[in-house]
């Protein structure tokens, strides 16, 4: 009998980050819930994500990972026992990586015969991942060429799951009442990966857009974590006018915020996957530090610009490609 078809049986998923991964991975996630209807579903995440899991309804339990270090022995054995005791019948590993693939070995017959020789109750569950070992084993050669969305697909579809959506962010609604957006505004999100500069299209190209925003009668409403802060006050300063809403937004909060914006721009970093699924047209600008093929935000309206070197790319030519966003019908 396929696991769809039983009661009270228990499944974790494995999602640790980073944002614009996990965010891509609500469509697999969903896929999975609806294959396993009536199990017990467990999601095992980091921190950040815990808030944004549980208010999706995707899930029974959710598990922050405490990443134990290898000298952390103690951690490690709790955490293998803490998986022990759920009995999960499948694990999705939608990580794939080194860190996970740990947490395979950590169930592995080989550390079984040592750890827990006359506990004859447990069986190895069945794995869907690229470790080596899986039951259900993702090996095309070409995954790392793929798109994380096709690559989940492929993985999902050898485990039996062939109906896997679009992500979607529907769900996610706070009360943004409290950051007094008076009419139309768009988002900008200037920040990025700070030991990546390169990422980063100029401060000094946002605060001009920004300025494009206001006499378009656009409140630019600007987005970014508290390491960002800095730069996201530059726009504020030199854009009267404008909403500096760094480090003081929820994921929940900037999936609303996206819902109704006019338009978005932002550098290749998580809250623009937030905000693309969300619906906002969003104009994301990539450098040769990452690749869109494998990476790029995906929502109904999205549009990737890329130059080798940021510097290349004009105000300009990216004003022009939101003014079009913005006046095609949504």
């Amino acid at each position: 009998m396929e696991p769809s078809e039983k009661n009270n049986i228990n499944i974790l998923v494995i999602k640790l980050g980073a944002m614009g991964d996990f965010i891509q991975a609500l469509g697999p996630m969903a896929a999975i819930r609806n294959h396993h209807a009536n199990a017990n579903i467990t999601l095992l995440t980091t921190a950040p994500y815990v808030e944004l899991a549980k208010a999706s309804g995707l899930f029974n339990e959710v598990w922050v990972d405490q990443r134990p270090k290898l000298y952390e022995i103690k951690k490690i054995l709790e955490f293998r026992k803490r998986i022990l005791k759920k009995n999960f019948l499948r694990i999705y590993d939608l990580q794939t990586s080194d860190r996970s693939g740990f947490y395979f070995q950590l169930l592995s017959p080989w550390l079984r015969t040592i750890l827990d020789p006359f506990w004859e109750k447990w069986k190895m569950p069945e794995w869907s991942g690229s470790v080596s070992g899986a039951s259900h084993p993702h090996t095309d050669p070409a995954r790392a060429f793929l798109h994380t969305v096709e690559r989940q697909k492929e993985q999902l579809a050898i485990a039996g799951i062939n109906d896997v959506p679009s992500a979607d962010l529907s769900w996610a609604a706070s009360d943004i009442s409290a950051f007094a957006i008076n009419g139309p505004y768009g988002l900008l999100v200037p920040g990025g990966s700070a030991h990546r500069p390169d990422k980063r299209w100029a401060i000094e190209n946002y605060v001009e857009i920004a300025k494009r925003m206001m006499a378009q009668n656009i409140t630019p409403v600007i987005i970014g974590s508290e390491a960002e802060r800095g730069i996201c006050i530059i726009i504020e300063r030199d854009v009267p006018g404008s909403l500096n809403l760094c480090a003081k937004t929820s994921l929940v909060d900037i999936a609303t915020l996206g819902r109704g914006a006019e338009i978005a721009l932002g550098n290749d970093t998580g809250p623009m996957h937030i905000i693309a699924t969300a619906g906002a047209p969003s104009v994301v600008a990539f450098s040769s530090e990452s690749d869109p093929k494998l990476c790029q935000p995906r929502g109904k309206r999205v549009k990737v610009v890329r130059r080798d070197d940021l510097k290349m790319l004009s105000v300009g030519e990216v004003w022009t490609i939101l003014t079009l966003m913005r006046e095609t019908p949504r």
